[in-house]
């Protein structure tokens, strides 16, 4: 059966999420995965003080398109009062969820005290997520991690501290900084988070199959499920966890012509929004995750990092 989730007054119809990952859920993927079915749209991380100092290349990030609420706005930043102030000036735009972001362990996020660094620092933890409940009425919540690495493993304390705040809902990865996304996720800390708190507990980390999304929430009885890398060239994985919640059975992975012309949508897509140069540039790490596996793979790899333009990668992929 098909599980709703509830985050403050935003009603999901769908307890599945797509995870904010840089790079990746720019507006042509997260449409992609909506249309498969995604409950809730997390949209890439958005530094505050970007914001606050009127810096360009922010609006496209901010964009949102009339056909994806709901979506999860996800800001970043280490400075309580800007990003309460930068929350409440973007308040007006269509985003359901406000997200702040104490789990991306890149070097120049973390060095500089932002993403899983906050873990460190439980008080400011309190600060950001308290200041920033109270600036705006849209619901609060915040992704973290396990902990910063094996020796602080605090993920309950600071999903603890985030729902005293006024947080919303928590999502859990359940790995470490230091882990990045190597190894295997620990399902276990996201079960003692769910035990700790009120709020909904989202999992996070390893979620590849339907199978997998099943054990997850077996294992945890965590409230919803958040997907990262198991829809990188795989948007399908929503449908398919919908259609086993909703009958029990595995569908079918999809087949080369469907992958074909998914490939081209999102590349025609991805022109169409960013132009030919950035286009064509992003979609060669997403030929990639769409083809990972199949024969030759990688020789059709290194062939799309040479093109330059929409006609040729058709040709190529209608070729396959």
């Amino acid at each position: 059966m098909i599980q709703t989730l509830k985050i403050g007054d935003v009603s999901l119809k769908n307890n599945l999420i797509l995870a904010p990952m840089a790079g990746v859920t720019d507006l042509p993927f997260r449409l992609l995965c909506k249309e498969q079915g995604a409950g809730l749209l997390c949209m890439e991380m958005v530094s505050a003080k970007a914001i606050y100092f009127n810096n360009k290349n922010t609006e496209e990030l901010l964009t949102i398109d009339d056909r994806e609420p709901p979506v999860s706005l996800q800001l970043f930043g280490s400075d309580p009062d800007i990003i309460s102030e930068m929350a409440k000036k973007i308040e007006n735009r269509p985003f359901s969820i406000l997200d702040i972001n104490m789990g991306c362990p890149v070097p120049k996020v973390a060095g500089n005290g932002e993403g899983s660094a906050l873990m460190k620092n439980p008080k400011l933890v309190e600060e950001i997520v308290s200041k920033t409940a109270k600036a705006i009425k849209k619901p609060v919540t915040v992704k973290i991690r396990k902990g910063f690495d094996d020796e602080h493993i605090n993920a309950v304390e600071i999903a603890r501290i985030a729902e005293s705040a006024g947080a919303a809902a928590v999502a859990v990865h359940g790995r470490t900084r230091e882990q990045y996304y190597s190894g295997k996720a620990d399902w276990d800390i996201i079960r003692q988070v769910k035990e700790a708190v009120k709020i909904p507990v989202i999992g996070n980390g390893d979620v590849t199959s339907p199978e997998a999304a099943r054990q997850l929430m077996e294992t945890t009885g965590c409230d919803g499920i958040m997907i990262g890398r198991g829809a990188q060239g795989n948007p399908w994985i929503f449908r398919q966890i919908l259609h086993w919640m909703e009958t029990g059975e595995e569908e079918p992975k999809p087949d080369l012509e469907e992958v074909k012309a998914m490939i081209l949508r999102h590349a025609r897509m991805l022109v169409e929004y960013k132009g030919v140069y950035t286009g064509i540039r992003e979609m060669r790490k997403h030929v990639a995750w769409y083809t990972a596996g199949y024969p030759n793979s990688a020789k059709l790899r290194a062939r799309v990092n040479e093109i330059e333009s929409l006609e040729a990668l058709e040709h190529l992929i209608q070729g396959l």
